[in-house]
């Protein structure tokens, strides 16, 4: 594709500018926006400038891609408030055997969770539990966390609900659910290993402790574990891109003290027994006195001792029928409880079985949000309200800004320099690809790079097979993926992580950038060069 006139060059290049700088550095001290509204400036500009009509700008947003965003956000929340990730953070201290063991189960819970519920998700729910864990016990907290992020991102990889960019390259790409969990996941379960493994040699000191100080990590408490308040299972504001090192604290914290009220509001409906009893006490002592009182006035015709005996035996009587029945109605709110948890989970895999047999991702995912909602069966604003729907937001202007940048022409350029040594046919011409998008992926943030390269890679390759075609798919898939875990701004789960850590309160901890790179380096070369020899 040739360049476009110059005018259009550019102006194009600037309007993708504005929306690359805002996005990767979103609060720059002369426009300090965000990078939602980044996202709509850049969009806006590319049809100010005539980069595109506003017809073509709508036809570039992917509908597709915000269906099954917005219905997974959906399900995730009702998956949080079915404690789902409240039993995760169970199993984290079930019977541990000590530092090591728990940095293994961390890596793996952490990659199963992102795989089918994001990998933002996974760290804004585990991240502080992690770090009262690693504080109760005296541990060194970043081996714990570097575990917990550098995991979430593998794991992600392996679905098309793993994370933004798989979501793209699943739709654009036309790849199945199986196909591209059957083609990504033996690379998954490699490069979690080698991950673990890293890990463990590279702060082995760390996580070693002496005998005498050893405090069995089982015994954590079930109250700790209870008394933590989890986050909603929501993606965070800078689900798809990087930004500065945990510069943008004020939006994380909106939606996470949003979503504790709402937790609380839902927890509050299941009462305890000791609460009901409670009540059930309270309100016989207010009979009684009532009864009391008004026996004393009437004693001067009667007998008095028989009218006291009736007096005092008729409360005993309340009290215990009361008691019995505050019993059984908390049993029968207990029971329905359970059975709407059960409900929401057999729904969840529903929908996964639906997507594994290649039902349409986007209307399976629709379709089990609304069956939540109806089945719910109270007004479902709390719920809806927990979607991020600026990430939503984000996504349409990228769209648009991202679709003016290739009619500049500059994309396709550079990629008509870079195709004659990318070819996947090869061994070198998969290493030079890798390469390339894991650069990118660092400069401009995973999706707009898939956005960018993913169409062009993919008729190159196509050209040679259509097996290659989704070959390249799916490397672009598992190298931008990985490529989260270089540096702490390589993606926001990363980000997440440092945030909520350096945020928690009277254990707070941060995460530096040089404390990350020493271990995303090597980590990310490795099992990158690793999966890619998997990926089928």
């Amino acid at each position: 594709m040739a360049l476009a006139p110059p005018p259009t060059v550019v102006l194009g290049s600037v309007a993708f500018a504005v929306f690359w700088v805002l996005a990767v550095f979103p609060c720059v001290p002369f426009l300090p926006i965000g990078r939602t509204a980044g996202s709509l400036l850049g969009a806006m500009l590319m049809v100010i400038f005539q980069v595109l009509t506003p017809d073509q700008a709508f036809a570039a947003i992917d509908i597709p891609i915000l269906g099954l965003l917005f219905g997974t956000m959906v399900v995730t929340v009702f998956l949080e408030r079915a404690d789902l990730f409240k039993y995760l953070g169970k199993l984290l201290s079930w019977k541990s055997r000590g530092p090591k063991d728990l940095l293994c189960r961390i890596c793996v819970i952490s990659a199963i969770s992102s795989a089918f519920f994001t990998n933002d998700t996974s760290c804004v729910v585990l991240t502080e539990f992690v770090l009262k864990i690693a504080r109760q016990h005296n541990l060194p907290p970043y081996p714990f966390l570097l575990a917990l992020a550098s995991s979430a991102n593998i794991g992600s990889s392996a679905t098309p609900i793993g994370n933004p960019q798989n979501l793209v390259i699943a739709i654009q790409g036309k790849i199945s659910f199986g196909s591209f969990l059957t083609g990504i996941l033996p690379a998954m379960l490699v490069g979690l290993v080698v991950n673990v493994v890293m890990l463990i040699v590279i702060y082995w000191r760390a996580l070693t402790i002496h005998k005498d100080e050893e405090d069995p990590i089982s015994q954590v408490a079930e109250e700790e574990i209870m008394s933590h308040q989890f986050s909603p299972a929501i993606m965070a504001h800078c689900a798809s891109f990087n930004s500065e090192e945990c510069s943008d604290s004020s939006e994380p914290t909106n939606n996470l003290q949003n979503s504790s009220q709402v937790h609380a509001m839902t927890n509050q409906t299941v009462p305890s027994l000791s609460e009901v009893q409670m009540g059930v006490s309270s309100t016989n002592s207010k009979d009684s006195t009532t009864t009391t009182n008004a026996s004393k006035e009437g004693t001067s015709d009667t007998n008095p001792s028989k009218d006291v005996s009736i007096v005092v035996d008729r409360p005993i009587e309340a009290r215990i029928m009361h008691s019995s029945q505050g019993k059984e109605d908390y049993l029968s709110i207990k029971w329905k409880r359970m059975l709407w948890k059960s409900c929401v989970y057999a729904i969840t895999l529903m929908m996964l079985t639906a997507m594994l047999l290649g039902v349409n991702m986007a209307w399976a995912a629709i379709a089990a949000a609304i069956i939540l909602v109806v089945l719910d069966f109270k007004d479902a604003g709390p719920s809806i309200d927990k979607v991020s729907y600026s990430l939503l937001i984000f996504f349409c202007g990228m769209f648009i800004t991202v679709d003016g940048f290739k009619k500049t022409g500059i994309p396709s350029a550079l990629w008509d320099l870079m195709e004659p040594y990318s070819r996947i046919d090869h061994a070198t011409g998969i290493a030079i690809l890798a390469v390339v998008i894991l650069v990118l992926s660092n400069l401009a943030s995973n999706v707009p790079t898939v956005l960018l390269l993913g169409a062009r890679v993919a008729a190159s390759a196509a050209a040679i097979s259509k097996e290659d075609e989704k070959k390249a798919w799916l490397i672009l898939a598992w190298v931008s993926t990985i490529a989260g875990n270089f540096s702490l701004l390589g993606s926001a789960a990363n980000l997440v992580v440092c945030e909520q850590a350096r945020r928690a309160p009277n254990i707070g901890y941060t995460l530096t950038f040089w404390t990350h790179l020493k271990f995303g380096l090597p980590s990310t070369l490795i099992v990158t060069a690793i999966g890619l020899t998997l990926i089928r």
